[in-house]
C-alpha cells in the first residue's frame, strides 16, 4: 500500500487520471466506449506501478507482452491527446470566428478524424523506429590530431534499449552493420538493456560478435543501473566487451596514443551511493599528452568533462525527444547537448539519437541512427 502513495505514484495516477477524464469527455459518448478507452490508461498506469515502484522483475514472456502493450497505448494516447487538443483548439477558434459550417464539421467528422490519425502516427512512428537505425556519417575536426590518428573511425552503439520491444534479430541487425564498417573501435555508450540477464542474455548475444580494430568498449546508462549494474558488467565482460567504470583503456596507433575514458552513470549511486561520475579518474593524467575521449552516457555531464581536458565526448539518453511533443521538452534540459554536435568550451561532444527505442517503440521527427565517427585534424 505505501507504494501507491509515493510522490511517484501519486503523480502518475494523477496524470492519467486526468487524461483519461478529458479525452473520455470530448471523445465518448456511452459507456462502453468509456470502458474501452479505460483498457490502454489502466495498462499504462500498470507497468510503473507493478514493475517499478513494486520491485517485480520481467522474467516470463506475459511479463515483456504487457510491457509492450503498455508502450504502445502510451505512445496511442499521446497522439490521441494531441489531435483531440488541437480539435478542440479549432473547434474553439470557429466558434469565436461565428464559422459555424466549420463548427459543425469539426464536431461531426472531428472525432474519428482524430482516432484515426492518432493511429496512422503511432503506426507509421512504429515503422520508423523498428526497422532499424539508419547510418549517420560524422567528421569531427580535432585540433593538433596526431597525422596518425587521421580517419581514425569510432562507431557509437547508444540507447539500444533491449528488451520488451527489441530483441536478437534487430541487434543482430545492428551488430552485421557495424562489422561491416570495419571501424578501429566500437563504443557502446549505455542503456543497452532494459531487464535482467535472465530474460535478455539470449537477446545481447550478437554483441560478442562486434569487431573492430581496438575491440568494444562498454560504459553504463541509467536503465542498465535499474536493470542491474553489477550483473550487466559481468555479463558484458563475458562478451569480450570492456567495461569502464571511471576507468580508462589506452590505445596506440603509430606514435599516437588515445585516451578512452569511461565514467559510470549518476543512476549508478541508487544502488551504489558512493558510485559518482569521475571524469577526472578516466582522463588519465599519468598518460601524459594523448587524444582523449570520453565516454559518459548522460550529456549533462560535459562540463565535467572538459574541465577534465578530454578532447571529444560521446553521449547518448535524450533519444533527440523520440517523438513530438518530447522533442521539444528535451531541448529544455538537455540544450545545447541534444542530439548531434555541438561543443563545450574546446572539448567537441557527440549525442546520439539512440540506437534503438524505449517506451513507445514509435519515432516521429527523430530516426534511431547507428553512427560511424571519423576523426579529422583541425
Amino acid at each position: 500500500m505505501k507504494r501507491f502513495l509515493s510522490p511517484f505514484m501519486l503523480t502518475l495516477s494523477a496524470i492519467v487520471a486526468l487524461g483519461y477524464a478529458y479525452l473520455a469527455w470530448r471523445l465518448t459518448a456511452t459507456a462502453a466506449a468509456r470502458a474501452l478507452l479505460f483498457v490502454p490508461c489502466l495498462l499504462i498506469w500498470l507497468v510503473p506501478c507493478v514493475y517499478w515502484a513494486g520491485g517485480r522483475e520481467s522474467t516470463r514472456r506475459g511479463d515483456e507482452l504487457l510491457h509492450a502493450a503498455a508502450y504502445l497505448c502510451a505512445g496511442w494516447l499521446n497522439f490521441l491527446l494531441l489531435l483531440t487538443l488541437a480539435r478542440d483548439l479549432v473547434l474553439g477558434l470557429a466558434r469565436l470566428a461565428g464559422a459555424r459550417g466549420l463548427a459543425a464539421a469539426v464536431e461531426t467528422i472531428g472525432v474519428p478524424v482524430v482516432f484515426a490519425g492518432s493511429l496512422a502516427a503511432l503506426g507509421i512512428g512504429a515503422l520508423v523506429a523498428l526497422r532499424g537505425p539508419s547510418l549517420r556519417r560524422v567528421s569531427i575536426p580535432i585540433e593538433g590530431l596526431a597525422p596518425a590518428l587521421e580517419g581514425f573511425s569510432i562507431v557509437q552503439i547508444s540507447d539500444l534499449h533491449v528488451g520488451p520491444t527489441i530483441g536478437r534479430r534487430y541487434v543482430r541487425h545492428v551488430v552485421e552493420r557495424s562489422n561491416a564498417l570495419r571501424p578501429d573501435l566500437v563504443v557502446l555508450t549505455g542503456d543497452i538493456v532494459d531487464g535482467s540477464p535472465t530474460r535478455l542474455a539470449p537477446h545481447v548475444a550478437p554483441l560478442a560478435e562486434l569487431r573492430a580494430a581496438h575491440g568494444s568498449v562498454f560504459i553504463l546508462g541509467n536503465h542498465d543501473c535499474y536493470s542491474g549494474a553489477r550483473r550487466w558488467t559481468d555479463h558484458f565482460r563475458s562478451l569480450g566487451l570492456r567495461v569502464l567504470l571511471n576507468e580508462h583503456l589506452l590505445l596506440r596507433r603509430g606514435d599516437a596514443k588515445v585516451v578512452v575514458g569511461g565514467v559510470v552513470d549518476p543512476a549508478l549511486q541508487l544502488s551504489e551511493p558512493r558510485a559518482v561520475p569521475r571524469p577526472d579518474l578516466a582522463a588519465a593524467p599519468d598518460e601524459g599528452p594523448a587524444l582523449r575521449i570520453l565516454l559518459a552516457h548522460n550529456p549533462a555531464l560535459t562540463r565535467l568533462g572538459a574541465q577534465a581536458g578530454f578532447d571529444l565526448q560521446l553521449s547518448g539518453h535524450t533519444h533527440a525527444g523520440q517523438f513530438f511533443p518530447w522533442t521539444l521538452a528535451v531541448r529544455m534540459v538537455h540544450a545545447p547537448h541534444v542530439a548531434g554536435l555541438s561543443r563545450q568550451g574546446k572539448m567537441w561532444v557527440y549525442v546520439s539519437a539512440g540506437t534503438g527505442s524505449w517506451g513507445p517503440p514509435v519515432r516521429f521527427g527523430t530516426r534511431t541512427e547507428l553512427t560511424l565517427i571519423r576523426l579529422a585534424r583541425g
